[in-house]
């Protein structure tokens, strides 16, 4: 191998690394961005974090379908949550981006306000599985499953890692 295709297929490498930590920082940013517009009732602007045809399950709430289902939380039951004083805080994601989609882990917490005791509580703590894709727009949800951490095996096992697969490369965290 000559010196130059050395060097065209280092730079090839380095393009890959980069477009892969430019997705995993794009996907923590829409991430990031559920517990402010949902706890600000910013309907739309929660709904658009998904695909058009994305879900979003809370179990064992509620099962949302699309992105009406979702402003349609954020605009109902929500709004008691906000009035009464609450904040949704997501962790960093486990993010392992394949192409064009990405899969994810991570804890939610639900943290509310309790004005008697004066101090804030938390109410929920919930594993979450994801499921990213690359739109027009950029990196949207298409599958967000949200489950209490209650004792529940299943809930629990949504966090274990994801089996190796063999010939297919891992993008680490």
């Amino acid at each position: 191998m000559s010196e130059i295709d050395e060097l065209r297929a280092a730079v090839e490498t380095l393009a890959t690394r980069v477009r892969t930590l430019e997705d995993q920082v794009e996907i923590m940013q829409l991430v990031a961005q559920y517990g402010p517009a949902v706890d600000s009732g910013s309907a739309q602007a929660t709904a658009a974090l998904w695909t058009e045809d994305g879900t979003f399950d809370a179990v064992p709430h509620l099962r949302m379908r699309g992105r009406g289902d979702i402003a349609d939380m954020v605009n109902g039951g929500h709004q008691s949550l906000i009035r009464n004083g609450c904040g949704h805080v997501l962790t960093v994601p486990h993010i392992v981006v394949d192409g064009d989609e990405a899969t994810g882990r991570s804890y939610a917490l639900n943290i509310r306000w309790d004005p008697e005791a004066d101090r804030f509580w938390v109410a929920r703590v919930s594993a979450n599985t994801w499921r990213w894709v690359r739109t027009t727009d950029g990196w949207r949800i298409r599958e967000r499953v949200n489950a209490s951490l209650d004792g529940t095996p299943e809930h629990r096992e949504m966090l274990a890692p994801p089996p190796p697969t063999a010939g297919v490369e891992r993008t680490p965290a």
